[in-house]
């Protein structure tokens, strides 16, 4: 019987980087987060949405010999350049195939950062704790003497290390992930918590200004415990390849949409309204903001630009709390 992939155990936003009693932390990697499954020598590469990531990174399929039959792994991709992660690189690479893809992969190649062991030799582990995998993951790089494109996440229980680690982010780094010693491993749950160090907060576009080809400032929203979408702010202008890029990713909407009948003003107090169009609320970016809010929660000054998150879904973008000052 083949055996199937689970969906990725999730973390949970915190706002202290302190290391919990009983807890292992991570480095949170400014990749793309990534599972895969061998089986008879054939590699499995799948995105967090389920998307078909070996075409794009050939240079993983390739280095299957590495590991044995049976295994199945948790982790992220990213890229290196000039000595820090580059996203950009990494997101670059997404819709190339053949040849495109070959050429990327030698000249920003790939790397799998493994933080966890769903399957080991055919044997299920997900239902082990956390220190008991961490272990059999480290021996698997021991035993394999895997080498790139494979590398093994760092583990740690002492904070002094996580705190070191928080330094980092002129490298890329994002943060820390903490999980359980004795936690199990739970698909589509939030049992792990995250603490991010950069000051950028996940939204999600339901609307645009301009046109689609070249969109000129997103209307972003977010659920509320609800379920309803609600808006949170409209970002700056967008750069012009930023525009073109986000704008491919942006489905019109042709039906109802959360936000229809709703007029949306040029600014903070401002009587002009603008003339928007109405997209698919499901492409989620990150936008740098600031504390400034009023008591609706909305973001009294545009957000800032940084970047496309197509990883991500809905469902991971922080729930909209009226008068919340951040996440």
């Amino acid at each position: 019987m083949t055996w199937t992939l689970p969906e990725p155990m999730l973390a949970a936003p915190v706002p202290d980087p302190a290391l919990p009693q009983g807890w292992a932390a991570e480095p949170k990697w400014d990749g793309w987060r990534a599972l895969l499954s061998v089986d008879a020598g054939r590699l499995v590469l799948r995105s967090r949405k389920g998307t078909d990531l070996g075409p794009a990174f050939p240079e993983i399929p390739s280095a299957t010999t590495q590991l044995p039959d049976g295994t199945a792994l948790d982790g992220e991709l990213v890229v290196w350049e000039s000595g820090r992660l580059a996203f950009e690189r990494l997101q670059g690479r997404l819709h190339r195939r053949g040849a495109g893809a070959a050429r990327l992969a030698a000249q920003w190649p790939a790397h799998f950062v493994a933080f966890d062991l769903l399957r080991l030799t055919g044997t299920d582990t997900t239902r082990w704790p956390y220190r008991r995998r961490r272990a059999a993951l480290m021996d698997l790089f021991a035993e394999q003497q895997l080498t790139a494109p494979w590398t093994l996440c760092p583990s740690t229980t002492d904070p002094g290390t996580v705190r070191e680690w928080l330094t980092w982010t002129s490298t890329g780094l994002e943060g820390v992930v903490f999980k359980k010693l004795d936690g199990l491993y739970a698909p589509s749950a939030r049992g792990w918590s995250k603490y991010k160090v950069r000051e950028t907060e996940e939204v999600i576009v339901a609307a645009f200004t301009g046109s689609l080809a070249a969109p000129r400032t997103l209307l972003l929203g977010r659920y509320d415990v609800d379920g309803h979408l609600q808006y949170t702010g409209r970002s700056t202008t967008l750069p012009q390849t930023a525009g073109r890029s986000v704008g491919q990713l942006l489905v019109p909407v042709g039906g109802e949409h959360p936000w229809t009948g709703w007029t949306f003003s040029a600014g903070w107090g401002s009587r002009e309204s603008l003339h928007v169009s109405l997209v698919r609320p499901e492409l989620v970016v990150e936008v740098g903001v600031d504390v400034a809010r009023g008591s609706s929660g909305r973001w009294r000054h545009p957000a800032r630009w940084h970047r496309a998150r197509p990883d991500l879904i809905p469902d991971d973008v922080p729930r909209f709390e009226a008068g919340a000052v951040g996440n």
